[in-house]
C-alpha cells in the first residue's frame, strides 16, 4: 500500500515539475504563430512573424553573429579540448597534473559572472578591443572543458592495445592515433562539439561581458528586445532557437549513447 502511495506521489511530482519548466515553453511555441501583436491574446493562426523576422536586418546580423561565434569556437574548443583529454589519460602522471586537471575542468564549476568577468579584465588589461574575436575566445575557454570530459570519458575505457598493434605494423604514434584512435572516438567527439556549439549559441552571461560594438549575439539582441517590451518576433526567434538546441542536443545524446554501446563492445 505505502508502494502505491509512493508511487503515485513521485508520479505527480514529475507531472507538475515538467508542467512548470515545459509549459512556459510550449506557450512560447504557440504564441510564435499567433497573428495578434499582442503576445498574450490569440488572435488567430500566422506565420508573419516569422516572415517578419527574417526582414529583421538587426536580428539576421545577430543570428550571422553568433552563427561565426558558434563555429569557430566549437571547432577550436574540440580540438584543444580533445588534445586535454589525451593529456590527461594517455600521459600518465607528471609535474602539474594535479593543476593542469583543475585549470581545465575549473570553467565547469566556475560562476558564468566570474569568468566573464575575469576574460573581460585580461581584454581590458591586454589592450584588445571587444567584439568577435574576444566572444569567441571566451567561449572556447569554458567550453573547452565540457569537451574535455566527454571525450576523456571515451578514451579512459579505450582499448589501447589497438593503438599498439598499429605501432607494431609500422605505424607512427600519430598515425596510429588518426588512423585507428580517432575514427573509434569519433562519435564522442562529435558529440562533444554538438555540445560546445549548443552552449556557445546559447549563451548570455559571458558574451555580454566581452563583446563590444558590431559583434552582438542573438541572446543578447534577446535580452536587449525583451527589457524595451514583448515583440512577436522574440516568440518567432526563441522558437528557432529551442529548436536549434534542441536538436544539437539530442543528436549529441545519441552519438554518445552509440559510443558507450561501442564501449562495451570494446
Amino acid at each position: 500500500m505505502n508502494s502505491h502511495r509512493f508511487s503515485w506521489f513521485n508520479a505527480t511530482s514529475l507531472t507538475l515539475g515538467f508542467v512548470f519548466l515545459y509549459l512556459p515553453i510550449l506557450l512560447l511555441i504557440i504564441f510564435s504563430f499567433n497573428s495578434s501583436k499582442l503576445v498574450t491574446v490569440w488572435g488567430g493562426f500566422s506565420t508573419k512573424w516569422y516572415v517578419s523576422l527574417f526582414q529583421n536586418e538587426s536580428f539576421m546580423n545577430a543570428a550571422f553573429v553568433t552563427l561565426k561565434v558558434g563555429l569557430v569556437s566549437a571547432t577550436i574548443a574540440t580540438v584543444l579540448g580533445t588534445l586535454a583529454a589525451l593529456v590527461m589519460t594517455r600521459a600518465g602522471k607528471f609535474r602539474g597534473r594535479t593543476l593542469f586537471s583543475g585549470m581545465i575542468y575549473s570553467p565547469l564549476v566556475m560562476p558564468e559572472v566570474i569568468t566573464g568577468l575575469s576574460l573581460l579584465l585580461l581584454f581590458v588589461a591586454l589592450g584588445w578591443d571587444r567584439g568577435f574575436w574576444t566572444i569567441t575566445l571566451a567561449h572556447i575557454t569554458f567550453s573547452m572543458c565540457f569537451v574535455a570530459v566527454v571525450v576523456s570519458s571515451r578514451l579512459i575505457t579505450f582499448d589501447r592495445s589497438l593503438e599498439e598493434a598499429a605501432k607494431d605494423l609500422g605505424c607512427t604514434p600519430i598515425n596510429a592515433f588518426l588512423q585507428v584512435t580517432l575514427p573509434i572516438i569519433l562519435p564522442s567527439v562529435v558529440a562533444a562539439w554538438l555540445l560546445a556549439f549548443t552552449l556557445s549559441i546559447d549563451d548570455l552571461v559571458i558574451a555580454s561581458f566581452t563583446s563590444g560594438p558590431g559583434a552582438t549575439t542573438l541572446p543578447m539582441k534577446i535580452y536587449s528586445q525583451v527589457r524595451l517590451g514583448l515583440n512577436p518576433e522574440i516568440n518567432a526567434l526563441s522558437t528557432l532557437m529551442i529548436i536549434a538546441v534542441s536538436v544539437g542536443v539530442i543528436v549529441a545524446s545519441i552519438l554518445a549513447k552509440r559510443a558507450e554501446a561501442k564501449q562495451g563492445l570494446d
